[in-house]
């Protein structure tokens, strides 16, 4: 790649690899009291990130990996763990800067592009390698434009090659067939994406304040639109459709609270008569929550409440829900008309709102519920005060950018239901990066 003339810094040139700026030295980049000028050693650039770490770090993917058993998901997100763990180490910081700047956003482009193409259907119809050639006939696409794509895609890890240009399908490319998942590609760059980009300039315009305003966030300025993230779905039903899929994607194989073992899905029953209202799903969406309460327990007392905004319902309505299941129109931010009900269940609802908003809806939980017998239960990440996992924490810069909310640490969850007339009687959790299940009583 040619290199781009740059001027010196205050005349004073670059030597050896080292950055020197002028006051005192500093070494392996310490600053200056508050100044932002120092001096950084290059050779900490081409240097692995944390080699103290690397001898342990291979013990303990040795040993995980005699004994882990890859169907079972604790043992292998253990492996995992430790083997991603083991990357970050040995990495010198030129590598992992080349490859979140570099490696990221084209491979992105390149999976969005085979997406769009339907590669990955015609490259996963069977287990026999496929030249680029057979696969740009398949695709429409021009060989030469393809066969770099492939090529990306392989280093990265999307597919295997298993010859001169020549490729295998991989469990990832084969789960790209499905639009179920491929649907994530589209749906974060039609409605996601160009706000998180957006982050780091609206951060600055704002003087580095916390986002407090779902209207006059990054999202806005990324999408170079006033309107709030879901009105903007809702003007854009293609992105909506692929929201919601990426969504399911993203929920699929993951411990349920429904779940045997995860939270006393039976403690609801006691008190509960076959008219009374077991369970309200406060805004529901599709219905795939309840439905799945009612699949796992079929015998489960009382009635069973879906609830969503008109447009949602009538979705809704198409997804051959349960006739055990009833569906209701109602706006979270005004009165809830189901009183008295055993359980109040939210998923994945609050952490698109700010405080002040979450209030709102949770006063209108609070007012309808019944002293020493409802539940409110919110499904949701509980951000660890050490050791949270990446999928928590990518989500609440995405948070932070497109709705102005947050993914809650346990005290945070504390003081806003608190804050509302509630209090936590237990946080059931099963695994580390999976949502809890937060089980709140009237204060």
């Amino acid at each position: 790649m040619m290199e781009v003339s740059t001027p010196q810094l205050d005349g004073i040139p670059h030597v050896n690899g080292d950055i020197h700026t002028h006051g005192n030295a500093h070494t392996n980049g310490a600053s200056n009291g508050d100044s932002k000028e120092a001096f950084v050693d290059g050779n900490v650039a081409i240097s692995a990130n944390t080699p103290e770490l690397v001898p342990g770090l291979v013990s303990q993917v040795a040993s995980l990996g005699q004994v882990a058993n890859l169907q079972d998901h604790k043992e292998r997100s253990a492996l995992l763990d430790a083997a991603r763990s083991l990357v970050y180490a040995l990495e010198t910081p030129r590598e992992a800067m080349i490859r979140y700047c570099w490696s990221q956003s084209t491979l992105y482009a390149a999976v969005e592009t085979g997406v769009d193409l339907g590669l990955f259907a015609f490259l996963s119809k069977d287990d026999k390698p496929k030249s680029a050639a057979d696969l740009a006939k398949a695709t429409g696409a021009d060989l030469v434009l393809l066969a770099r794509i492939l090529k990306h895609l392989c280093a990265m890890g999307v597919i295997l090659e298993t010859g001169p240009s020549e490729y295998r399908r991989t469990g990832l490319s084969i789960s790209l067939a499905m639009q179920r998942y491929s649907d994530a590609y589209p749906c974060m760059t039609n409605c996601i994406t160009a706000g998180v980009l957006a982050l780091p300039a609206q951060l600055k315009k704002d003087n580095y304040k916390n986002p407090s305003n779902g209207k006059q966030c990054a999202f806005q300025r990324g999408f170079q639109t006033d309107l709030h993230f879901f009105e903007f779905m809702k003007a854009n039903p293609e992105a909506a459709s692929q929201f919601n899929n990426h969504m399911t994607a993203y929920h699929q194989g993951r411990p349920s609270w429904m779940d045997v073992g995860f939270y006393n899905v039976e403690s609801l029953f006691s008190n509960v008569g076959q008219d009374d209202v077991l369970l309200v799903d406060v805004g529901g969406s599709m219905g795939h929550d309840i439905s799945e309460f009612k699949r796992k327990w079929p015998g489960a007392p009382g009635r069973l409440v879906l609830q969503d905004l008109p447009d949602v319902i009538v979705q809704a309505k198409t997804m051959q829900l349960s006739s055990a299941i009833e569906v209701m129109e109602h706006d979270f931010f005004t009165e809830q008309p189901i009183k008295g009900a055993r359980a109040y269940y939210m998923h994945s609802v609050l952490h698109d709102w700010t405080d002040d908003k979450c209030r709102e809806i949770l006063k209108n939980l609070v007012a309808a519920m019944k002293p020493g017998h409802s539940k409110v239960l919110i499904n949701e990440n509980v951000i660890p005060d050490t050791n949270a996992y990446w999928e928590t924490t990518s989500l609440d810069i995405i948070m932070m950018a497109d709705f102005a909310s947050t993914e809650r640490t346990e005290g945070h969850w504390h003081k806003l239901l608190e804050s509302a007339g509630l209090k936590i009687t237990k946080i059931w959790t099963a695994q580390r990066g999976v949502e809890s299940l937060i089980e709140c009583e009237l204060v």
